[in-house]
């Protein structure tokens, strides 16, 4: 059975019956406890021999507030307090802060995330609460067993792409996709991301038919030549071979075959909910947004962020990289780097 504290009720009830002289055994049966549960709760929270079930609730809860293990580590260090705090609001997770802290410390362990869940998780961490990210219902696959048109011809499929591709070996190997759009409005934005560096660039563009051509202003701010891109079957892929790219497509109703811009474009929609219109958005407030993205620790790279290890590769292949402008709409690239 899994261990519950006291309510209010069954103190209550705990101290009629234990007036009317019940033994600790017939108490315990009756509110549903362990014997051993009710007789360490008369023990701990009785006042000089009486047990009061008022008293008793009230020293009770100061002991858990005060309890050692109640993130009194992070409570006691301000420094440390703060750096988690400035994180949190970030929408660093504990584990991304962790790992970081580790990193920054000469590779020596500051604090665990565990430590920091247990802060967030009392009276002194709540408020930060609201920052952490939990887990989504993994929604159930829809019946697969439609069949597509060809809508996009001489597509090579991902069981085709090399190796090299596949154990993100390389720099240079991309992911495609579109976030998709609320039915007040058609645009939306076009994103690519960096398989090995996990580093994302994303564009804004007026519907989803010009998705490639989202995708050729993205890749006009590289300084190098992509090397791959992966797809899926959306029709809104269909002229890829205007990309000049070498490009491989998911398997049908296989999205999660392009796992990597799927995450990404998961962690925008952190900051775009589905049903914001995104006409309320301009390129460089989605250009702000990756950034943020962009510069947070990924455990995936031991909590280097996506823009340093990017940057580390890249930065030396081109000096012109920082003024490049999208030959699409004009507008002059942000400091990607």
């Amino acid at each position: 059975m899994r261990y519950k504290h006291f309510t209010k009720d069954q103190r209550n009830e705990l101290s009629v019956l234990l007036n009317k002289g019940y033994s600790i055994r017939d108490i315990a049966y009756t509110i549903r406890k362990n014997p051993s549960s009710v007789s360490r709760e008369i023990k701990k929270n009785s006042v000089k021999g009486q047990y009061e079930p008022g008293k008793a609730d009230h020293k009770a809860y100061k002991r858990r507030k005060y309890a050692k293990y109640q993130g009194m580590k992070i409570m006691t260090n301000f420094w440390l307090r703060d750096y988690i705090e400035e994180k949190m609001k970030l929408d660093w997770s504990p584990e991304q802060i962790a790992g970081r802290l580790k990193v920054e410390n000469n590779n020596q362990s500051v604090i665990g995330s565990k430590s920091i869940y247990k802060y967030l998780y009392t009276v002194y961490g709540q408020h930060l609460c609201k920052y952490l990210k939990y887990r989504r219902i993994r929604k159930k696959k829809k019946n697969q067993a439609k069949s597509i048109k060809e809508i996009i011809k001489n597509r090579i499929f991902i069981d085709q792409r090399p190796k090299i591709i596949n154990q993100r070996l390389r720099y240079g190997d991309f992911e495609g996709d579109t976030l998709g759009f609320p039915k007040r409005t058609k645009e939306t934005i076009a994103a690519l991301i960096e398989r090995k560096s996990r580093y994302i660039l994303a564009k804004k563009i007026e519907q989803l038919k010009y998705a490639i051509e989202g995708f050729k202003s993205l890749f006009n701010l590289l300084p190098v030549s992509v090397l791959s891109l992966t797809l899926d079957n959306g029709p809104e892929n269909a002229r890829y071979p205007e990309l000049n790219v070498d490009t491989y497509f998911c398997n049908p109703y296989s999205a999660w075959e392009k796992g990597s811009v799927e995450n990404a474009l998961g962690l925008i929609r952190e900051y775009i909910p589905k049903k914001k219109n995104l006409a309320g958005y301009s390129q460089e407030q989605i250009d702000a947004i990756v950034d943020i993205i962009n510069n947070t620790p990924r455990k995936c790279l031991g909590f280097r962020t996506p823009k340093e290890v990017f940057k580390e590769e890249y930065l030396s292949k081109s000096t012109n990289f920082l003024t490049l402008k999208c030959c699409t709409s004009g507008y002059n690239a942000p400091n990607i780097i």
